[in-house]
């Protein structure tokens, strides 16, 4: 009687009061275990000695860690700063204007997005730096006796965060832009306004979404930079004293950073929705979109290929500087331009000697079963985000948000303090220093990325179509897998593809968590680099930035074709 009960109300599915609580519950505990509950158990690590004095010395010192706070949020606001102006200039000069060379620019205007995190500050020290391949030619060229225009310091850290962060302001402007209707600022200009005017009231008003997205994006990011601070020397900022801290083993310290760059990050996530959401930007207007037109003085016309070639060969460069010193002789770069010695050796070590493939196996491994967890919690929180009513429903929403918006180090740092004894969560079990932990902190930074993903694939499919299967006596799990999910895959898919790249990328909480037997790729580059094996170190990130860019074509395969095969596939399942 019970089953055929359970089998009667999984008919209604959807339509039943109590469905969306049983549906929810698990995936609310499963935020409270491991997003939740580690930030609770990380604040309760940081007072667990002395009270409250870490956060007084934090707060009333004048030592470093004021000044690690302090510098993360100016190289955080420095920037944003920067890579909005680098991303809004190029992406207004690609889509208003037509020149020779735009789409040998545009070509390659997203290859930072390609690159690791760890792989793309690598690329700026072996490139930028005191010991890079530009200060070390132009040193040779003027006969100086120190490099040329080198970049260390926080002056690194922001020319690393500029380049590599800049696609998202692109992106976003790129986007607001081809939808902007240009007969707003036609009529601005024909009313007397000039460039500067139209720019401050018309055009940088209706980009203001675009820009709060990518602000936050930008600054999210570079909070919880590491790896660019690591490699060019800028030790008081929260990330590195977290590192510093965890390494000396004041784990009490080291939470009371993570808990204060958690606030923050958190803080500024949900100013920045607070400022979106004041005013309305929509056009009232249906005119078309903005044509581009051709460049009308003669010198920008001869220097728009110019500086097309230049600019592609920046952009470039890191990718071939990498590819370059992957080819080398371990030992053979010292004080040289370049390297002096090439060998396909590197590669054949790292996939050939048992030693140097388990870094790739173990990135590999976890990053499937972190993604597989993630397309599972992803699929179904989206679901019922965008599908289901039922109280609390935005507090679901804050969870996933709240895992993306932590930094790695603060991820980690979390983990570290909830599960370095058992507890239920963990099924008793001390998951510090096993291979598990790795996947969970991959699932716990990676999991929105899934959820994002899917919910905009969601947003697009018609919810009569599960109606229609339902009320033709297919229960809600068969028509939910058959119908809704089959419709949204090639979002999913593309969830999982970034979620598995990233990944295999990860380093920044890997570092803190990882062990002698875990080894994931990215901590297996900084071990080799700091063993001045830097061909080999390459190699890897070589691997790692292929991989993505498969991903990256698989990825728009998907988006340009994938959603009308689903379509038609859904045509046919339900007739």
């Amino acid at each position: 009687m019970t089953a055929v009960r359970l089998k009667q109300r999984l008919r209604g599915g959807a339509n039943s009061a109590w469905f969306p609580y049983l549906l929810v519950a698990p995936l609310v505990l499963i935020l409270w275990g491991y997003v939740v509950q580690p930030m609770l158990a990380t604040f309760v690590e940081s007072v667990s000695e002395d009270g409250t004095a870490n956060y007084t010395q934090f707060f009333t010192s004048s030592g470093v860690a004021r000044t690690s706070l302090l510098t993360s949020l100016v190289i955080s606001a420095a920037s944003v700063l920067l890579c909005g102006v680098v991303g809004v200039a190029m992406a207004f000069l690609l889509k208003r204007f037509s020149f020779a060379g735009r789409r040998l620019i545009e070509a390659f205007i997203l290859v930072p997005a390609a690159l690791p995190p760890l792989i793309g500050a690598v690329s700026f020290q072996m490139l930028y730096s005191d010991i890079g391949i530009l200060p070390r030619a132009l040193q040779k060229l003027f006969g100086t006796e120190q490099p040329v225009l080198a970049f260390d310091g926080i002056a690194g850290v922001l020319v690393v965060h500029t380049f590599t962060m800049y696609p998202f302001f692109y992106l976003a402007a790129s986007a607001a832009l081809a939808g902007m209707d240009p007969s707003i600022e036609e009529a601005a200009y024909n009313l007397g306004a000039g460039r500067v005017r139209v720019w401050r009231t018309v055009l940088l008003p209706m980009l203001t979404p675009a820009l709060v997205s990518a602000s936050l994006l930008v600054f999210m990011t570079s909070l919880a930079s590491y790896t660019a601070p690591l490699l060019f020397g800028v030790d008081q900022t929260m990330t590195m004293q977290i590192y510093i801290n965890r390494t000396n083993g004041d784990l009490p310290m080291a939470s009371t950073y993570a808990a204060v760059l958690g606030l923050v990050s958190i803080a500024f996530l949900l100013i920045m929705r607070w400022y979106e959401g004041r005013r309305s930007y929509m056009s009232q207007s249906k005119g078309i979109s903005a044509q581009r037109r051709e460049i009308a003085n003669p010198v920008g016309r001869w220097l728009a290929p110019v500086a097309s070639v230049l600019a592609t060969i920046v952009l470039l460069a890191p990718v071939a500087t990498i590819a370059l010193v992957a080819l080398s002789a371990d030992g053979s770069w010292t004080t040289e331009v370049i390297p002096s010695e090439y060998t396909m050796e590197n590669f054949v070590t790292i996939l050939t000697e048992p030693k140097a493939f388990e870094p790739i196996l173990n990135s590999l491994q976890m990053s499937l079963l972190a993604t597989a967890g993630c397309v599972v919690v992803g699929v179904l929180i989206a679901y019922a985000v965008r599908r289901l009513r039922f109280v609390g429903r935005s507090l679901l929403d804050i969870g996933v948000m709240i895992a993306w918006a932590l930094p790695g180090t603060v991820v980690a740092i979390n983990l570290i303090s909830a599960f370095s004894t058992g507890n239920g969560f963990s099924f008793g079990q001390a998951l510090i220093g096993t291979f598990w932990i790795l996947p969970l902190a991959y699932f716990v930074r990676f999991l929105p990325l899934v959820f994002r993903a899917s919910s905009a694939s969601l947003a697009l499919v018609d919810h009569s179509l599960e109606e229609a299967a339902r009320n033709l006596g297919a229960s809600w799990p068969r028509a939910f897998l058959n119908i809704t999910v089959r419709l949204m895959l090639p979002g999913v898919i593309v969830g999982a593809l970034l979620a598995f790249v990233h990944g295999v990328g990860e380093f920044v909480a890997s570092v803190l968590i990882y062990t002698s037997s875990t080894v994931p790729i990215s901590v297996a580059i900084n071990n080799r680099m700091y063993s001045f094996e830097m061909g080999t170190a390459a190699a890897y990130g070589m691997l790692q930035v292929v991989l993505i860019f498969v991903v990256m074509w698989f990825s728009g395969r998907l988006e340009s074709g994938g959603g009308r095969a689903a379509s038609r596939q859904a045509e046919q399942w339900t007739n």
